[in-house]
């Protein structure tokens, strides 16, 4: 006996006991629009699409350097408040919004998302690191997935264009829903965090998917708050991880870009 649910979108298949045999499995498909949606996110948010993700620690290697981050435990704590307190509440906020000022048409909601979410990047690196990785994310989906609608939503932020406002900009324009893009940003941030960890500390890779794994309600949780959440909502309460940002712009041996 089986059971179908959805989740975010996707159709997912829930066993509530084994099958006596094959011929009794229930078979569930995606229509063709939700693969391509599917296909479309697990590249985009792929650690190999090339946005140069792996050049930035977030200041993840400040807090390495000064003690903060140890092991896997320590990692773990660090980056749940980051997620849930700190800049990942806050991106998933921005990508919220500029999804639905763009699939609205809303050129004035679009322009002040976009500064608003460039004015919010704590250090200089911070803002090196997501304005960077925006535009590289914009220009690569441009040529490999042009979209006609791709270029107006661009031209109307009227600002550079930082990762968040990035993501929820394609996907809007490419018609995929705000949940899935959701939760495909955040585990794609969450992962690239916990790389940098792994890589810093170091980590193996057993304990680095420890890590993910222990993540995901806190991911799932971030993500369901950041699209009920207005721009009032937003707010950082991760200090320490702001100030860990600007130290590592002095830092004097470095392995990362931020």
């Amino acid at each position: 006996m089986a059971t179908t649910t959805v989740i975010t979108g996707i159709p997912m298949l829930m066993a509530t006991s084994k099958p006596a045999d094959h011929a009794s499995a229930v078979t569930v498909t995606l229509s063709a629009d939700e693969g391509a949606a599917l296909y479309r996110l697990m590249t985009w948010l792929s650690p190999s699409f090339p946005v140069g993700a792996f050049s930035y620690s977030s200041g993840i290697e400040w807090a390495v350097e000064a003690g903060d981050i140890t092991d896997a435990t320590s990692l773990r704590h660090w980056l749940s408040a980051m997620l849930s307190d700190g800049g990942g509440f806050c991106d998933g906020v921005f990508l919220a919004h500029i999804h639905h000022a763009a699939s609205a048409g809303d050129d004035a909601g679009l322009r002040e998302v976009a500064e608003l979410a460039g004015a919010f990047a704590p250090s200089r690196e911070r803002l090196l690191e997501t304005s960077t990785q925006g535009k590289a994310f914009i220009e690569i989906s441009l040529n490999a997935w042009p979209h006609p609608a791709l270029q107006r939503l661009i031209a109307a932020c009227e600002h550079p264009i930082v990762y968040p406002v990035a993501v929820g900009l394609v996907g809007a324009a490419h018609g995929i829903a705000l949940a899935p893009t959701m939760h495909a940003f955040l585990h794609a941030v969450v992962s690239n965090w916990i790389s940098a960890g792994a890589r810093l500390v170091p980590l193996g890779q057993t304990d680095s998917q420890r890590v993910l794994a222990a993540l995901e309600p806190v991911v799932v949780a971030t993500g369901h708050r950041a699209m009920a959440a207005s721009l009032d909502d937003l707010g950082n309460a991760t200090f320490r991880a702001d100030i860990a940002s600007m130290r590592h712009e002095t830092q004097y041996t470095r392995l990362f870009r931020s």
